[in-house]
Order: structure tokens, then C-alpha cells, then sequence
């Protein structure tokens, strides 16, 4: 099982993800002519702009959770994984990346603002990636299989993608002892 997961990702992951995002990056950083950089002191002041009602949610909370929603164990382990086995390159390329694909996070909270919905009774708003996939594209199917992908990834691959990154860092240590591992797990 694992030698066919190490195929998938020897493909999905390199080159076709990265690629893919990266070039992803760079057409919405040059077609938003660096929203990154115009809109950077603009975001700093809305960061620390009160709420008009005590109940709003303020948009310091509103980055937080967001940030929440994007960062997670994954993120932190993948870095320093990137660092003990790259070096600073790593660093270098992640930076290069983060500062790129700070415009597909950009558009992807724009589509989320066009296309998030109302509800009648409450008056709250709702929405996210599988209503604009739906709206924008027009594709019922689209927006159900994105749903069921996210709740595999969420229930599944996101645990193993972390406990994998961890486990695969020891690796390059002599205290380590994948078979000791096995047998205490199983």
C-alpha cells in the first residue's frame, strides 16, 4: 500500500501540483497586477479597523480564522521537513511561493465574496469554494465532488499526510526504527 502511495505522489505532488500552483501564482499575481503588493497597506489599516456592531464579527478575527482554516499541523511539519532536508533553499523557494500565491489566496476569498449567499430567515451569510464552483461554473457535479474530496481529505488524508511527514523527518536519524514503530502502533 505504501509503494502505491509513493507512486501517486512521485506524480500528483511533483511536478503536476506544484506546477500547476505555480503557475497558478504567477497568472493571478500578473492579472491582478501584484494585488499582493498594491493592496498591502490598504490591508494592513482593515486588519485593525473596530466593527460597526458589537456582535460582528471584526476583520482581525475574521484573518485569524481564516489563517486557522490554511494553516494547520501539515503546514508546520512540511516546513520543517522542507528545512532539515532541503537546507536554506528551501526557504528561499517557500518564500518565493507564499509571496506568489498570496494572489490565488486573494482570488479565491474575492470568488467567495461574489458568490456567498444570504440566508432569508437569519440574515447570515453563507458559502464558500463548493457554492462558487457551482454558481461560476454552473456544475452541480463539479461542487459535489469537490464536497466529497474535502470530506476524505479532512477525515483522512490530512492525518495521514501529517503523521507521514513526521514519521518520514525521523527517518534520517540512527535512533529511528521504522519496524519498533509498526509494532507499537499495531
Amino acid at each position: 500500500m505504501l509503494g502505491i502511495l509513493k507512486d501517486i505522489d512521485s506524480i500528483m505532488y511533483y511536478p503536476i501540483l506544484l506546477v500547476i500552483l505555480g503557475f497558478a501564482a504567477l497568472y493571478f499575481t500578473l492579472r491582478t497586477r501584484f494585488v499582493q503588493v498594491r493592496h498591502f497597506k490598504e490591508s494592513l489599516r482593515i486588519i485593525f479597523e473596530k466593527p460597526s456592531d458589537d456582535r460582528a464579527v471584526s476583520s482581525f478575527q475574521a484573518l485569524m480564522v481564516s489563517t486557522a482554516s490554511r494553516v494547520g499541523t501539515g503546514n508546520i511539519v512540511g516546513v520543517s521537513t522542507a528545512i532539515c532536508l532541503g537546507g536554506p533553499g528551501a526557504v528561499f523557494w517557500m518564500w518565493l511561493l507564499a509571496f506568489f500565491g498570496a494572489s490565488s489566496a486573494f482570488m479565491e476569498s474575492t470568488l467567495a465574496q461574489i458568490y456567498k449567499k444570504k440566508n432569508k430567515e437569519t440574515g447570515e451569510y453563507f458559502g464558500g469554494p463548493a457554492y462558487y464552483i457551482e454558481q461560476a461554473l454552473h456544475s452541480k457535479f463539479f461542487a459535489g465532488a469537490f464536497v466529497i474530496f474535502l470530506i476524505l481529505t479532512y477525515g483522512v488524508g490530512f492525518n495521514m499526510l501529517c503523521s507521514y511527514n513526521l514519521q518520514s523527518t525521523f527517518i534520517e536519524y540512527s535512533f529511528y526504527n521504522a519496524h519498533h514503530i509498526l509494532l507499537v502502533l499495531f
